[in-house]
Protein backbone atom coordinates (compact mmCIF):
# COMPACT_ATOMS: atom_id res chain seq x y z
CA UNK A 1 0.00 0.00 0.00
CA UNK A 2 2.95 2.41 0.75
CA UNK A 3 4.76 1.87 -2.63
CA UNK A 4 1.33 2.75 -4.17
CA UNK A 5 0.74 5.55 -2.36
CA UNK A 6 3.99 6.89 -3.80
CA UNK A 7 3.57 5.57 -6.92
CA UNK A 8 0.43 8.23 -7.54
CA UNK A 9 2.03 11.06 -6.21
CA UNK A 10 4.93 10.11 -7.96
CA UNK A 11 2.81 10.57 -11.37
CA UNK A 12 0.46 13.77 -9.92
CA UNK A 13 3.83 15.56 -9.60
CA UNK A 14 4.69 14.41 -13.14
CA UNK A 15 1.35 16.39 -14.34
CA UNK A 16 1.54 20.10 -11.87
CA UNK A 17 3.55 22.40 -14.10
CA UNK A 18 1.73 21.89 -17.40
CA UNK A 19 -1.81 22.59 -15.34
CA UNK A 20 0.34 25.56 -13.93
CA UNK A 21 1.14 26.67 -16.85
CA UNK A 22 -2.56 26.25 -18.31
CA UNK A 23 -3.60 27.88 -15.78
CA UNK A 24 -1.61 30.23 -15.49
CA UNK A 25 -2.22 31.87 -19.04
CA UNK A 26 -5.55 31.55 -18.62
CA UNK A 27 -5.75 34.05 -15.54
CA UNK A 28 -3.22 36.36 -17.65
CA UNK A 29 -6.35 36.37 -20.41
CA UNK A 30 -8.57 37.11 -17.69
CA UNK A 31 -6.72 40.02 -16.17
CA UNK A 32 -5.96 41.25 -19.61
CA UNK A 33 -9.87 41.51 -20.53
CA UNK A 34 -10.63 42.78 -17.28
CA UNK A 35 -7.98 45.54 -17.92
CA UNK A 36 -8.96 46.12 -21.62
CA UNK A 37 -13.24 46.68 -19.86
CA UNK A 38 -12.16 48.64 -17.20
CA UNK A 39 -10.48 50.96 -19.62
CA UNK A 40 -13.20 51.01 -22.07
CA UNK A 41 -15.75 51.58 -19.59
CA UNK A 42 -13.36 54.70 -18.22
CA UNK A 43 -13.13 56.51 -21.66
CA UNK A 44 -16.44 55.91 -21.91
CA UNK A 45 -17.60 57.51 -18.85
CA UNK A 46 -14.90 60.10 -19.51
CA UNK A 47 -16.72 61.50 -22.89
CA UNK A 48 -19.93 61.12 -21.03
CA UNK A 49 -19.04 63.56 -18.35
CA UNK A 50 -17.34 65.61 -20.76
CA UNK A 51 -20.01 66.12 -23.13
CA UNK A 52 -22.71 66.51 -20.12
CA UNK A 53 -20.42 69.18 -18.24
CA UNK A 54 -20.28 71.21 -22.00
CA UNK A 55 -23.77 70.97 -22.26
CA UNK A 56 -24.32 72.11 -18.82
CA UNK A 57 -21.81 74.84 -19.51
CA UNK A 58 -23.75 76.14 -22.60
CA UNK A 59 -26.64 76.01 -21.08
CA UNK A 60 -26.05 77.79 -17.60
CA UNK A 61 -24.96 80.46 -19.69
CA UNK A 62 -27.79 80.99 -21.89
CA UNK A 63 -29.84 80.69 -19.29
CA UNK A 64 -28.38 83.02 -16.97
CA UNK A 65 -27.97 85.56 -20.33
CA UNK A 66 -31.66 85.21 -20.53
CA UNK A 67 -32.51 85.92 -16.95
CA UNK A 68 -29.69 88.79 -17.04
CA UNK A 69 -31.75 90.08 -19.65
CA UNK A 70 -35.52 90.22 -18.56
CA UNK A 71 -33.76 91.34 -14.88
CA UNK A 72 -32.48 94.30 -16.48
CA UNK A 73 -35.50 95.55 -18.74
CA UNK A 74 -37.68 94.60 -15.61
CA UNK A 75 -35.45 97.37 -13.55
CA UNK A 76 -35.31 99.36 -15.86
CA UNK A 77 -39.13 99.66 -16.66
CA UNK A 78 -39.37 99.97 -12.40
CA UNK A 79 -37.00 102.83 -12.11
CA UNK A 80 -38.75 104.77 -14.88
CA UNK A 81 -41.93 104.28 -13.66
CA UNK A 82 -41.20 105.02 -10.00
CA UNK A 83 -38.63 107.97 -10.66
CA UNK A 84 -38.52 109.28 -14.23
CA UNK A 85 -40.01 112.99 -13.43
CA UNK A 86 -38.23 115.96 -12.43
CA UNK A 87 -40.63 118.84 -11.32
CA UNK A 88 -39.71 122.41 -13.14
CA UNK A 89 -41.09 126.15 -13.59
CA UNK A 90 -43.02 127.05 -16.77
CA UNK A 91 -43.72 130.37 -16.79
CA UNK A 92 -45.70 131.01 -13.59
CA UNK A 93 -46.44 127.23 -13.47
CA UNK A 94 -45.00 124.61 -11.28
CA UNK A 95 -44.93 122.08 -13.71
CA UNK A 96 -44.27 118.35 -13.72
CA UNK A 97 -42.34 116.65 -16.48
CA UNK A 98 -42.34 112.64 -16.79
CA UNK A 99 -41.21 109.85 -19.00
CA UNK A 100 -43.32 106.66 -19.04
CA UNK A 101 -43.01 103.81 -21.24
CA UNK A 102 -45.43 103.06 -24.00
CA UNK A 103 -46.10 101.10 -27.11
CA UNK A 104 -46.50 104.03 -29.30
CA UNK A 105 -44.32 108.07 -29.32
CA UNK A 106 -46.68 110.58 -27.98
CA UNK A 107 -46.56 114.06 -25.97
CA UNK A 108 -49.45 114.98 -23.45
CA UNK A 109 -49.95 118.15 -21.78
CA UNK A 110 -52.46 117.89 -19.18
CA UNK A 111 -54.04 121.32 -17.63
CA UNK A 112 -56.39 120.25 -14.70
CA UNK A 113 -59.07 120.55 -14.10
CA UNK A 114 -59.69 121.48 -17.78
CA UNK A 115 -58.43 118.96 -19.99
CA UNK A 116 -55.62 117.52 -22.22
CA UNK A 117 -53.87 118.07 -25.37
CA UNK A 118 -52.36 115.01 -27.08
CA UNK A 119 -49.30 115.13 -30.01
CA UNK A 120 -48.07 112.44 -31.72
CA UNK A 121 -44.34 113.83 -31.77
CA UNK A 122 -41.89 111.26 -31.90
CA UNK A 123 -41.53 107.36 -32.12
CA UNK A 124 -40.21 104.63 -29.94
CA UNK A 125 -41.72 103.31 -26.68
CA UNK A 126 -41.64 106.06 -24.31
CA UNK A 127 -44.58 109.08 -23.88
CA UNK A 128 -43.25 112.74 -22.53
CA UNK A 129 -46.18 114.08 -20.07
CA UNK A 130 -46.33 117.58 -18.93
CA UNK A 131 -48.99 118.40 -15.84
CA UNK A 132 -49.05 121.88 -15.25
CA UNK A 133 -49.74 122.48 -11.56
CA UNK A 134 -50.06 125.16 -9.24
CA UNK A 135 -49.67 129.08 -10.24
CA UNK A 136 -46.26 131.16 -8.47
CA UNK A 137 -48.16 133.69 -6.52
CA UNK A 138 -45.69 136.62 -7.33
CA UNK A 139 -45.70 135.89 -11.14
CA UNK A 140 -49.55 135.68 -11.09
CA UNK A 141 -49.92 138.94 -9.57
CA UNK A 142 -47.35 140.28 -11.83
CA UNK A 143 -49.13 138.84 -14.65
CA UNK A 144 -52.76 140.70 -13.69
CA UNK A 145 -51.10 143.45 -13.14
CA UNK A 146 -49.27 144.42 -15.97
CA UNK A 147 -50.47 141.66 -19.30
CA UNK A 148 -47.07 142.98 -21.20
CA UNK A 149 -45.21 140.39 -18.74
CA UNK A 150 -46.70 137.50 -20.73
CA UNK A 151 -44.81 138.09 -23.71
CA UNK A 152 -41.55 138.22 -21.53
CA UNK A 153 -43.06 135.28 -19.61
CA UNK A 154 -43.91 133.11 -22.59
CA UNK A 155 -40.37 133.61 -24.21
CA UNK A 156 -39.06 132.44 -21.42
CA UNK A 157 -40.98 129.48 -21.67
CA UNK A 158 -39.06 127.68 -24.50
CA UNK A 159 -35.75 127.63 -22.34
CA UNK A 160 -37.54 126.48 -19.20
CA UNK A 161 -38.83 123.44 -21.03
CA UNK A 162 -35.68 122.92 -22.85
CA UNK A 163 -33.79 122.85 -18.91
CA UNK A 164 -36.68 120.55 -17.40
CA UNK A 165 -36.30 118.01 -20.59
CA UNK A 166 -32.40 117.95 -20.22
CA UNK A 167 -33.02 117.55 -16.41
CA UNK A 168 -35.58 115.16 -17.23
CA UNK A 169 -33.34 113.01 -19.79
CA UNK A 170 -30.34 112.59 -17.16
CA UNK A 171 -33.21 111.42 -14.51
CA UNK A 172 -34.50 108.79 -16.68
CA UNK A 173 -31.10 107.47 -17.27
CA UNK A 174 -29.99 107.76 -13.66
CA UNK A 175 -33.03 106.01 -11.85
CA UNK A 176 -33.46 103.07 -14.66
CA UNK A 177 -29.70 102.41 -14.34
CA UNK A 178 -29.98 102.22 -10.61
CA UNK A 179 -33.55 100.59 -10.87
CA UNK A 180 -32.01 97.63 -13.37
CA UNK A 181 -29.12 97.25 -11.07
CA UNK A 182 -30.72 97.42 -7.48
CA UNK A 183 -32.82 94.70 -8.64
CA UNK A 184 -29.72 92.70 -10.03
CA UNK A 185 -28.31 92.71 -7.25
CA UNK A 186 -31.52 91.40 -4.69
CA UNK A 187 -31.36 88.27 -7.55
CA UNK A 188 -28.14 87.20 -8.38
CA UNK A 189 -25.68 88.61 -5.37
CA UNK A 190 -22.82 89.02 -8.08
CA UNK A 191 -20.94 92.09 -9.10
CA UNK A 192 -20.21 90.93 -12.59
CA UNK A 193 -23.74 90.22 -13.15
CA UNK A 194 -24.99 93.80 -11.09
CA UNK A 195 -22.60 95.43 -13.43
CA UNK A 196 -23.52 94.06 -16.27
CA UNK A 197 -27.23 94.62 -15.79
CA UNK A 198 -26.66 98.17 -15.29
CA UNK A 199 -24.54 98.35 -19.02
CA UNK A 200 -27.85 96.74 -20.34
CA UNK A 201 -29.97 99.04 -18.64
CA UNK A 202 -27.86 102.32 -19.89
CA UNK A 203 -28.27 101.29 -23.55
CA UNK A 204 -31.49 100.35 -23.64
CA UNK A 205 -32.41 103.97 -21.76
CA UNK A 206 -30.03 105.93 -24.23
CA UNK A 207 -31.27 104.16 -27.71
CA UNK A 208 -34.87 104.95 -26.45
CA UNK A 209 -34.71 108.44 -25.71
CA UNK A 210 -32.39 108.74 -28.68
CA UNK A 211 -35.08 107.49 -30.70
CA UNK A 212 -37.30 109.69 -29.91
CA UNK A 213 -35.23 112.91 -30.20
CA UNK A 214 -34.72 111.27 -33.62
CA UNK A 215 -37.65 111.31 -35.04
CA UNK A 216 -39.58 114.50 -33.80
CA UNK A 217 -42.25 115.10 -35.82
CA UNK A 218 -42.15 119.09 -35.77
CA UNK A 219 -45.97 119.38 -38.03
CA UNK A 220 -47.65 117.00 -35.33
CA UNK A 221 -47.82 119.73 -32.87
CA UNK A 222 -49.87 121.79 -35.36
CA UNK A 223 -52.85 118.76 -34.63
CA UNK A 224 -53.92 118.51 -31.05
CA UNK A 225 -56.11 116.12 -29.71
CA UNK A 226 -57.81 117.93 -27.08
CA UNK A 227 -60.30 115.90 -24.60
CA UNK A 228 -61.84 117.71 -21.44
CA UNK A 229 -64.23 120.61 -20.81
CA UNK A 230 -65.17 121.90 -24.57
CA UNK A 231 -65.63 125.24 -23.40
CA UNK A 232 -61.98 125.76 -22.99
CA UNK A 233 -60.79 124.61 -26.00
CA UNK A 234 -60.56 127.94 -28.45
CA UNK A 235 -58.86 129.11 -25.82
CA UNK A 236 -56.26 126.85 -25.53
CA UNK A 237 -55.73 125.97 -28.74
CA UNK A 238 -55.75 128.95 -30.47
CA UNK A 239 -57.12 130.22 -33.98
CA UNK A 240 -56.62 127.99 -36.85
CA UNK A 241 -55.00 130.66 -38.84
CA UNK A 242 -52.42 131.17 -36.48
CA UNK A 243 -51.45 128.05 -35.99
CA UNK A 244 -51.06 127.62 -40.35
CA UNK A 245 -48.72 130.48 -40.28
CA UNK A 246 -47.19 130.99 -36.76
CA UNK A 247 -46.62 127.13 -35.58
CA UNK A 248 -44.68 126.04 -37.79
CA UNK A 249 -42.04 125.51 -35.40
CA UNK A 250 -42.28 123.78 -31.61
CA UNK A 251 -40.96 127.20 -30.17
CA UNK A 252 -43.44 129.04 -31.35
CA UNK A 253 -46.28 126.58 -30.69
CA UNK A 254 -44.79 126.44 -27.47
CA UNK A 255 -44.38 129.88 -26.69
CA UNK A 256 -48.39 130.21 -27.71
CA UNK A 257 -49.97 127.34 -25.82
CA UNK A 258 -48.19 128.47 -22.34
CA UNK A 259 -49.48 132.45 -23.31
CA UNK A 260 -52.81 131.25 -23.74
CA UNK A 261 -52.91 129.02 -20.59
CA UNK A 262 -51.41 131.68 -18.49
CA UNK A 263 -54.29 133.88 -20.06
CA UNK A 264 -57.06 131.43 -19.22
CA UNK A 265 -55.35 130.72 -15.02
CA UNK A 266 -54.91 134.98 -14.39
CA UNK A 267 -59.03 135.51 -15.64
CA UNK A 268 -60.97 136.13 -12.84
CA UNK A 269 -64.22 136.08 -13.89
CA UNK A 270 -64.57 134.15 -17.06
CA UNK A 271 -62.33 132.65 -19.78
CA UNK A 272 -61.04 134.91 -22.43
CA UNK A 273 -61.85 134.53 -26.11
CA UNK A 274 -59.61 133.66 -28.55
CA UNK A 275 -59.50 136.67 -30.86
CA UNK A 276 -59.17 135.50 -34.38
CA UNK A 277 -56.32 136.86 -36.63
CA UNK A 278 -58.41 139.30 -39.59
CA UNK A 279 -59.94 138.13 -42.35
CA UNK A 280 -60.36 134.35 -40.58
CA UNK A 281 -64.37 133.34 -41.29
CA UNK A 282 -65.26 130.66 -38.86
CA UNK A 283 -68.19 128.57 -39.74
CA UNK A 284 -70.13 125.79 -37.46
CA UNK A 285 -71.46 122.87 -39.60
CA UNK A 286 -74.22 121.30 -38.10
CA UNK A 287 -77.10 118.74 -39.24
CA UNK A 288 -79.67 116.29 -37.94
CA UNK A 289 -80.12 117.84 -34.59
CA UNK A 290 -84.48 115.71 -34.68
CA UNK A 291 -85.52 117.45 -31.77
CA UNK A 292 -82.71 117.42 -29.32
CA UNK A 293 -82.75 120.44 -26.93
CA UNK A 294 -79.46 119.68 -25.43
CA UNK A 295 -78.23 120.69 -28.79
CA UNK A 296 -79.41 124.13 -28.70
CA UNK A 297 -76.69 124.51 -25.59
CA UNK A 298 -73.86 122.96 -27.28
CA UNK A 299 -74.29 125.02 -30.37
CA UNK A 300 -74.61 127.95 -28.23
CA UNK A 301 -71.54 127.16 -26.54
CA UNK A 302 -69.59 126.71 -29.78
CA UNK A 303 -70.78 130.10 -31.27
CA UNK A 304 -69.55 132.10 -28.44
CA UNK A 305 -66.16 130.15 -27.65
CA UNK A 306 -65.35 129.78 -31.55
CA UNK A 307 -66.11 133.24 -32.23
CA UNK A 308 -68.60 131.69 -35.02
CA UNK A 309 -69.49 134.14 -38.09
CA UNK A 310 -71.95 131.74 -39.39
CA UNK A 311 -74.11 128.41 -38.49
CA UNK A 312 -74.88 126.16 -41.64
CA UNK A 313 -77.56 123.20 -40.81
CA UNK A 314 -77.90 120.80 -43.16
CA UNK A 315 -81.12 119.62 -41.91
CA UNK A 316 -83.38 117.99 -40.19
CA UNK A 317 -84.18 119.78 -37.42
CA UNK A 318 -87.47 117.98 -36.96
CA UNK A 319 -88.44 114.51 -36.47
CA UNK A 320 -92.11 114.31 -37.67
CA UNK A 321 -92.08 117.69 -39.29
CA UNK A 322 -95.78 118.48 -37.79
CA UNK A 323 -96.91 122.25 -36.41
CA UNK A 324 -96.37 121.43 -33.45
CA UNK A 325 -92.78 120.85 -33.56
CA UNK A 326 -92.09 124.09 -35.25
CA UNK A 327 -91.53 125.88 -31.79
CA UNK A 328 -88.00 123.88 -31.69
CA UNK A 329 -86.85 126.47 -33.90
CA UNK A 330 -87.16 129.45 -32.04
CA UNK A 331 -83.91 129.14 -30.50
CA UNK A 332 -82.52 130.43 -34.07
CA UNK A 333 -82.81 133.08 -33.00
CA UNK A 334 -80.79 133.47 -29.63
CA UNK A 335 -77.38 132.40 -31.91
CA UNK A 336 -77.35 136.24 -33.04
CA UNK A 337 -75.77 134.95 -35.80
CA UNK A 338 -76.56 133.47 -39.24
CA UNK A 339 -78.25 130.54 -39.80
CA UNK A 340 -78.19 128.91 -42.99
CA UNK A 341 -81.06 126.01 -42.99
CA UNK A 342 -81.64 123.64 -46.01
CA UNK A 343 -84.49 121.51 -45.58
CA UNK A 344 -84.08 117.15 -44.96
CA UNK A 345 -86.34 114.53 -45.67
CA UNK A 346 -87.50 115.08 -42.07
CA UNK A 347 -88.66 118.30 -42.05
CA UNK A 348 -91.91 119.58 -44.00
CA UNK A 349 -92.25 123.10 -45.40
CA UNK A 350 -93.83 124.15 -42.35
CA UNK A 351 -90.61 123.67 -41.03
CA UNK A 352 -88.91 125.84 -43.62
CA UNK A 353 -91.39 128.88 -43.04
CA UNK A 354 -90.97 128.45 -39.23
CA UNK A 355 -87.17 128.87 -40.00
CA UNK A 356 -87.12 131.30 -42.47
CA UNK A 357 -89.83 133.44 -39.71
CA UNK A 358 -86.20 133.21 -37.54
CA UNK A 359 -84.72 136.97 -37.63
CA UNK A 360 -81.18 135.71 -38.60
CA UNK A 361 -82.11 132.79 -40.76
CA UNK A 362 -81.54 132.30 -44.37
CA UNK A 363 -83.62 129.10 -45.76
CA UNK A 364 -81.99 127.91 -49.40
CA UNK A 365 -83.81 126.05 -51.88
CA UNK A 366 -81.78 125.99 -55.38
CA UNK A 367 -81.09 129.40 -54.79
CA UNK A 368 -77.83 130.78 -53.68
CA UNK A 369 -77.13 133.68 -50.80
CA UNK A 370 -74.03 136.20 -49.69
CA UNK A 371 -73.23 136.32 -45.90
CA UNK A 372 -69.69 136.55 -44.13
CA UNK A 373 -68.40 136.72 -46.78
CA UNK A 374 -68.92 133.57 -48.36
CA UNK A 375 -71.03 132.45 -51.26
CA UNK A 376 -73.43 129.72 -50.46
CA UNK A 377 -75.90 127.97 -52.55
CA UNK A 378 -78.31 124.88 -51.18
CA UNK A 379 -80.97 122.81 -52.03
CA UNK A 380 -83.60 121.32 -50.12
CA UNK A 381 -83.67 117.15 -49.48
CA UNK A 382 -86.28 116.18 -52.51
CA UNK A 383 -88.47 113.49 -50.53
CA UNK A 384 -90.51 114.30 -47.17
CA UNK A 385 -90.38 110.82 -45.07
CA UNK A 386 -90.81 111.21 -41.28
CA UNK A 387 -91.69 107.53 -40.95
CA UNK A 388 -87.93 106.58 -40.39
CA UNK A 389 -88.14 104.41 -43.54
CA UNK A 390 -86.14 106.16 -45.58
CA UNK A 391 -82.69 104.76 -46.21
CA UNK A 392 -79.25 106.40 -46.10
CA UNK A 393 -77.08 106.74 -49.02
CA UNK A 394 -75.87 103.61 -49.88
CA UNK A 395 -78.28 101.46 -47.82
CA UNK A 396 -80.84 100.55 -50.61
CA UNK A 397 -81.29 103.12 -52.20
CA UNK A 398 -84.65 102.42 -54.68
CA UNK A 399 -84.60 103.60 -58.46
CA UNK A 400 -87.06 106.51 -57.48
CA UNK A 401 -85.11 108.08 -54.92
CA UNK A 402 -81.40 107.87 -56.68
CA UNK A 403 -82.85 109.50 -59.41
CA UNK A 404 -84.77 112.48 -57.38
CA UNK A 405 -81.53 112.75 -55.67
CA UNK A 406 -79.29 113.00 -58.28
CA UNK A 407 -81.84 115.34 -59.85
CA UNK A 408 -81.82 117.64 -56.88
CA UNK A 409 -77.92 117.42 -57.86
CA UNK A 410 -77.88 118.03 -60.69
CA UNK A 411 -80.42 121.45 -60.43
CA UNK A 412 -78.31 123.19 -57.97
CA UNK A 413 -75.35 122.04 -59.91
CA UNK A 414 -77.11 124.11 -62.69
CA UNK A 415 -78.07 126.94 -60.40
CA UNK A 416 -74.50 127.58 -59.52
CA UNK A 417 -73.27 127.55 -62.85
CA UNK A 418 -76.17 130.24 -64.08
CA UNK A 419 -73.94 132.63 -61.47
CA UNK A 420 -71.17 132.78 -63.18
CA UNK A 421 -68.70 134.78 -62.83
CA UNK A 422 -69.61 134.66 -59.17
CA UNK A 423 -67.60 131.84 -57.49
CA UNK A 424 -69.66 129.45 -54.86
CA UNK A 425 -67.68 128.84 -51.88
CA UNK A 426 -70.42 126.29 -50.42
CA UNK A 427 -72.59 123.84 -51.85
CA UNK A 428 -75.27 122.33 -49.35
CA UNK A 429 -77.45 119.01 -49.85
CA UNK A 430 -79.04 117.00 -47.44
CA UNK A 431 -78.30 113.57 -48.58
CA UNK A 432 -74.65 112.44 -49.51
CA UNK A 433 -75.90 111.30 -52.75
CA UNK A 434 -77.01 114.30 -54.00
CA UNK A 435 -73.43 115.36 -54.56
CA UNK A 436 -72.02 113.64 -57.28
CA UNK A 437 -73.07 116.10 -60.16
CA UNK A 438 -71.86 119.23 -57.92
CA UNK A 439 -68.13 117.67 -58.59
CA UNK A 440 -66.41 120.18 -60.27
CA UNK A 441 -68.61 123.44 -59.50
CA UNK A 442 -67.76 124.12 -56.05
CA UNK A 443 -64.79 122.90 -53.88
CA UNK A 444 -67.16 122.32 -51.02
CA UNK A 445 -70.27 120.46 -50.70
CA UNK A 446 -71.59 120.14 -46.98
CA UNK A 447 -74.34 117.50 -46.04
CA UNK A 448 -75.96 115.32 -43.17
CA UNK A 449 -78.48 112.63 -43.34
CA UNK A 450 -76.64 109.66 -42.65
CA UNK A 451 -75.27 110.30 -39.13
CA UNK A 452 -71.97 109.55 -39.85
CA UNK A 453 -69.26 111.94 -39.93
CA UNK A 454 -67.22 111.70 -43.02
CA UNK A 455 -64.79 113.37 -45.43
CA UNK A 456 -64.61 112.70 -48.79
CA UNK A 457 -63.52 113.61 -52.11
CA UNK A 458 -65.88 113.51 -55.15
CA UNK A 459 -64.55 111.75 -58.10
CA UNK A 460 -62.75 114.71 -60.10
CA UNK A 461 -64.12 116.47 -63.42
CA UNK A 462 -61.74 116.60 -66.04
CA UNK A 463 -60.18 120.26 -66.20
CA UNK A 464 -62.63 121.36 -63.35
CA UNK A 465 -61.43 121.89 -59.65
CA UNK A 466 -61.49 119.41 -57.26
CA UNK A 467 -64.45 118.85 -54.71
CA UNK A 468 -64.46 117.45 -51.31
CA UNK A 469 -67.77 116.07 -49.42
CA UNK A 470 -67.82 117.19 -45.87
CA UNK A 471 -70.55 114.69 -44.22
CA UNK A 472 -71.51 115.84 -40.66
CA UNK A 473 -72.76 113.28 -37.99
CA UNK A 474 -76.09 113.65 -36.26
CA UNK A 475 -75.56 117.30 -33.89
CA UNK A 476 -78.91 116.05 -31.66
CA UNK A 477 -77.25 112.47 -31.28
CA UNK A 478 -80.03 111.12 -33.71
CA UNK A 479 -82.71 112.14 -31.48
CA UNK A 480 -84.55 109.16 -30.11
CA UNK A 481 -83.09 107.08 -32.27
CA UNK A 482 -80.07 107.48 -30.66
CA UNK A 483 -80.88 106.02 -27.57
CA UNK A 484 -82.02 102.77 -29.72
CA UNK A 485 -78.77 100.91 -29.17
CA UNK A 486 -76.18 99.68 -26.35
CA UNK A 487 -74.34 102.70 -27.06
CA UNK A 488 -75.80 106.33 -27.62
CA UNK A 489 -74.72 108.64 -30.82
CA UNK A 490 -73.03 111.22 -30.33
CA UNK A 491 -73.39 114.69 -30.56
CA UNK A 492 -71.46 115.73 -33.85
CA UNK A 493 -70.50 119.19 -34.78
CA UNK A 494 -67.57 120.63 -36.84
CA UNK A 495 -65.66 124.05 -37.27
CA UNK A 496 -64.54 125.13 -40.24
CA UNK A 497 -62.13 127.62 -40.93
CA UNK A 498 -61.56 129.77 -44.12
CA UNK A 499 -58.63 131.92 -44.91
CA UNK A 500 -59.37 135.51 -46.42
CA UNK A 501 -59.63 134.22 -49.68
CA UNK A 502 -62.69 131.86 -48.46
CA UNK A 503 -59.95 128.69 -48.95
CA UNK A 504 -60.50 126.23 -46.42
CA UNK A 505 -57.53 125.84 -44.19
CA UNK A 506 -58.89 123.65 -41.01
CA UNK A 507 -61.47 121.93 -39.54
CA UNK A 508 -62.45 121.32 -35.51
CA UNK A 509 -64.32 118.14 -35.05
CA UNK A 510 -66.35 118.54 -32.15
CA UNK A 511 -68.03 115.09 -30.44
CA UNK A 512 -69.65 114.82 -27.09
CA UNK A 513 -70.67 111.55 -25.64
CA UNK A 514 -74.52 110.51 -26.05
CA UNK A 515 -77.23 110.38 -23.99
CA UNK A 516 -75.99 110.06 -20.60
CA UNK A 517 -72.37 110.38 -21.35
CA UNK A 518 -70.34 113.73 -20.83
CA UNK A 519 -67.04 112.79 -22.78
CA UNK A 520 -66.07 115.66 -25.38
CA UNK A 521 -63.54 115.86 -27.49
CA UNK A 522 -62.13 118.14 -30.18
CA UNK A 523 -59.95 116.87 -32.94
CA UNK A 524 -57.64 119.83 -35.55
CA UNK A 525 -57.34 118.78 -38.74
CA UNK A 526 -54.82 121.70 -40.78
CA UNK A 527 -54.97 121.42 -44.50
CA UNK A 528 -51.70 122.26 -45.61
CA UNK A 529 -52.71 123.68 -48.62
CA UNK A 530 -55.59 125.90 -47.82
CA UNK A 531 -58.00 125.46 -50.55
CA UNK A 532 -57.06 121.93 -51.66
CA UNK A 533 -58.58 118.21 -50.67
CA UNK A 534 -58.31 117.61 -46.94
CA UNK A 535 -55.18 115.07 -47.21
CA UNK A 536 -57.62 112.40 -45.08
CA UNK A 537 -60.30 112.53 -47.72
CA UNK A 538 -60.95 109.21 -48.81
CA UNK A 539 -62.51 109.16 -52.24
CA UNK A 540 -66.16 107.76 -52.60
CA UNK A 541 -68.49 106.63 -55.81
CA UNK A 542 -71.41 108.51 -56.14
CA UNK A 543 -75.10 107.09 -57.44
CA UNK A 544 -75.94 106.94 -61.23
CA UNK A 545 -78.81 106.17 -62.68
CA UNK A 546 -80.27 103.15 -63.45
CA UNK A 547 -81.66 100.16 -62.15
CA UNK A 548 -80.76 99.76 -58.32
CA UNK A 549 -82.23 96.89 -56.17
CA UNK A 550 -85.05 98.08 -53.81
CA UNK A 551 -84.03 96.55 -51.05
CA UNK A 552 -80.09 95.66 -49.81
CA UNK A 553 -78.75 93.50 -46.81
CA UNK A 554 -78.16 95.48 -43.57
CA UNK A 555 -74.17 95.55 -44.09
CA UNK A 556 -73.63 95.92 -48.07
CA UNK A 557 -74.39 98.95 -50.88
CA UNK A 558 -75.09 98.71 -54.72
CA UNK A 559 -72.70 99.09 -57.49
CA UNK A 560 -71.95 103.00 -57.48
CA UNK A 561 -73.06 103.68 -54.32
CA UNK A 562 -71.67 104.92 -50.82
CA UNK A 563 -71.02 102.39 -48.16
CA UNK A 564 -73.82 101.70 -45.50
CA UNK A 565 -73.47 103.83 -42.21
CA UNK A 566 -72.89 102.41 -39.03
CA UNK A 567 -75.69 104.49 -37.45
CA UNK A 568 -79.50 104.31 -38.26
CA UNK A 569 -80.28 106.96 -41.01
CA UNK A 570 -82.74 109.91 -40.67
Amino acid sequence: MDGQARDNDGAGTERTPERRTRNAAGRARGAAGRVLGSTGRAFGETGRRTRAALNSLWGRRVALGTALVLVSLIGTLLGTLLGARVETDIGPFRAQLAVTPAVTGETDVRIPPLGALAFDTHDGPARFSVQLGALDQERTEALIRDPRNLDRISQLAVEDVTEGVIRLGLRTVAVAVLGAMLLAALVFRDVRRVAWSGLLSLGLTVGTLGLAGLTVHPRAIEEPRYEGLLVNAPAIIGDARSIATNYGKYADQLQRLVGNVSKLYTTVSALPVYEPSPGTTRVLHISDMHLNPSSWQLIRTVVEQFNIDVVIDTGDINDWGSEPETSFVGSIAQLKKPYVYIRGNHDSAATAAAVAAQPNAIVLDQSLTQVAGLTIAGARDPRFTPDKDTSAAGAGLTTSDADQLITTGERLAATIRSALPQRVDIALVHDPASAGPLSGTVPLVLAGHTHKREVLKLPQVPGEQPTQLFVEGSTGGAGLRGLEYDDPTPLNMTVLYFDPAKKLQAYDNITVGGTGQSQVSLERHIIPDPGAVAPDASPTPTPTRGPTPTATPSGTAPAGTPTSPTAPPS
